[in-house]
């Protein structure tokens, strides 16, 4: 299992796009017309091969349009991770009660989408398998020409706030088939080389994603461009599109 793509919703598309593009160093995002099925618009962002996507409502009473009410805002909505035995992972899923609220097997592509409640409510959780495994079709045929490496490296975990995180966490743990660490302040599960943190919710706007990770060449840099673009900032963070990127 390997965390692969993140998504975050946001009112407007294009505006937040820009943002991270600048924030980061990012090459250019992919819009897939696929989800267009989901009464979206997006953009994927190469962050070395894993990758932040910004999805957006492109129609009335879309389940993105009611997150961003529910939660008053642009924020984190998705944590999609890959694994290289997507049948093992739907047996787990079955067995586990977990309700699969959309799927689809393309060709070198499968995914399942497993339903927030079923999970703890903190996230939309995809599980999908890609084949060959270094590709990732929900990007484009031409990704790897837009990774950029002077400034951003890859994504290196993710965080959400849980009204009991470890609840949360070890239920998260038991779906996907991860080994659960529990610290004095919070709850961790390890995915390859990335992380999943569990902490409590501190800003009041409910369960959800409030956190990415990102690996960095260049903190001071990433740091100099948030603060020319008026965005708040903490000593190796920066709050953007309703979530707070930690530099490490």
């Amino acid at each position: 299992m390997r965390l692969r793509q993140i998504a975050l919703v946001a009112r407007e598309l294009e505006p937040l796009v820009s943002d991270l593009r600048t924030l980061l160093g990012l090459g250019a995002p992919y819009h897939d017309p696929g989800v267009g099925v989901f009464g979206l618009e997006n953009a994927v962002l190469p962050v070395g091969d894993t990758f932040l996507e910004v999805v957006s409502p492109a129609e009335e009473s879309t389940t993105a349009g009611r997150f961003l009410q529910r939660r008053g805002g642009d924020g984190g909505y998705m944590v999609i991770f890959q694994t290289s035995n997507l049948e093992n992972a739907r047996r787990r899923v079955e067995e586990l009660g977990v309700a699969v609220v959309w799927e689809v097997a393309l060709e070198g592509a499968a995914t399942i989408h497993l339903h927030p409640r079923d999970l703890g409510g903190g996230a939309i959780v995809s599980i999908d398998a890609m084949d060959p495994p270094e590709s990732w079709r929900w990007a484009g045929p031409h990704w790897r020409h837009e990774v950029r490496s002077d400034t951003s490296i890859e994504i290196a975990g993710v965080g959400l706030a849980a009204d009991d995180p470890g609840a949360m966490a070890a239920r998260w743990a038991e779906v996907l088939g991860l080994k659960l660490t529990r610290g004095a302040c919070e709850s961790r599960l390890d995915v390859g080389d990335s992380t999943i943190v569990f902490d409590s919710d501190t800003e009041g706007r409910g369960q959800g994603v409030s956190a990415v990770y990102i690996r960095t060449a260049d903190s001071g840099r990433i740091l100099k461009t948030a603060r020319s673009l008026g965005l708040k900032t903490g000593p190796a963070s920066v709050f953007i599109g309703g979530v707070t990127i930690h530099l490490v």
